[in-house]
């Protein structure tokens, strides 16, 4: 089964396209009387346990390996972050089947690296899907295209700073009178990936909608996953999203509308409220309706 059977089934089966950022902020989770690995475990235990009591399941997840990985302290023998990625994914599987998994790392580097951080995506954290950053060309992205894995390719991203580089204006290699921005060369460069691997897509932010709904009718028809950050707290609507796909014709079954705070502790700071959960799961509920099928 191809990267793209695998996003058509599960949206299919969930009924929508959201993906579930899990970028737990320790700080902010209840159950503060555990150490660190245990409570992001029992945190994230309690919640999927009642998304499947009220048969709610996105079409996707998405750990971040950053908010994991700053929690290890190998030098001191601690792993309390890759122990809790760890039992997090396992939990996926068990809670969510079939629902792809995708690991937040955004990897990027010489072949023989890239092949390395493949394996550490793919085969240590056997995770379905991988972000990849396109700066040093094929070889560097292509090293991610394992069979049946997906890699989602930075394209036009959410965070405020992106548009000092992806926004730059470049001139055609063919016809110097043309001009356009960075990211839609990379948007190109993704469609030329996409024929010798299936399942290459692209990170394409929720954030500038104009911007959003020019890549999405470019990739509209030619079967490129997006992987669409920026719902939420940095401003965009899933509604939006959908609507403008809708309007190029793009395959909302390939997309996969991303919120992570909005969705896992929605009081953003300070102590976890009484009715965390309840917080959690009407945020869940509303997210999912708002991008259903």
């Amino acid at each position: 089964m191809s990267y793209i059977d695998i996003l058509i089934e599960s949206a299919e089966k969930s009924g929508n396209n959201i993906c579930m950022g899990l970028d737990p902020i320790v700080d902010v989770l209840p159950f503060k009387e555990l150490d660190v690995a245990e409570r992001i475990t029992k945190y994230f235990d309690t919640l999927f346990s009642k998304m499947v009591d009220e048969k709610l399941s996105p079409a996707a997840f998405k750990p971040n390996l950053g908010y994991y990985a700053a929690l290890d302290r190998p030098r001191e023998g601690k792993f309390d972050g890759s122990i809790a990625l760890a039992h997090v994914m396992d939990a996926l599987e068990s809670y969510f089947p079939g629902i792809p998994v995708i690991l937040d790392s955004k990897r990027g580097d010489i072949a023989r690296s890239s092949g390395n951080y493949a394996k550490e995506a793919f085969d240590s954290w056997k995770a379905d899907a991988v972000t990849v950053s396109p700066y040093m060309g094929s070889d560097s992205v292509l090293p991610f295209a394992f069979e049946g894995k997906g890699m989602y390719v930075l394209n036009r991203t959410s965070n405020p700073g992106s548009a000092e580089i992806q926004n730059r204006s470049m001139l055609d290699s063919v016809d110097e009178h043309d001009v356009y921005p960075l990211y839609i060369a990379v948007s190109h460069a993704i469609v030329i990936w996409a024929e010798q691997h299936k399942g290459t897509g692209a990170v394409v932010g929720a954030t500038n909608m104009r911007e959003f709904a020019d890549i999405a009718k470019y990739f509209s028809g030619k079967e490129i996953p997006m992987l669409i950050p920026g719902v939420g707290s940095q401003g965009g609507s899933a509604s939006d999203v959908m609507s403008a796909m809708a309007d190029v014709s793009y395959d909302k079954r390939l997309a996969r509308i991303n919120s992570s705070s909005g969705l896992t502790h929605p009081w953003k700071k300070g102590d976890a409220p009484s009715g965390w959960l309840d917080m959690c799961i009407s945020s869940i509920r509303a997210l999912i309706r708002e991008a259903s099928l």
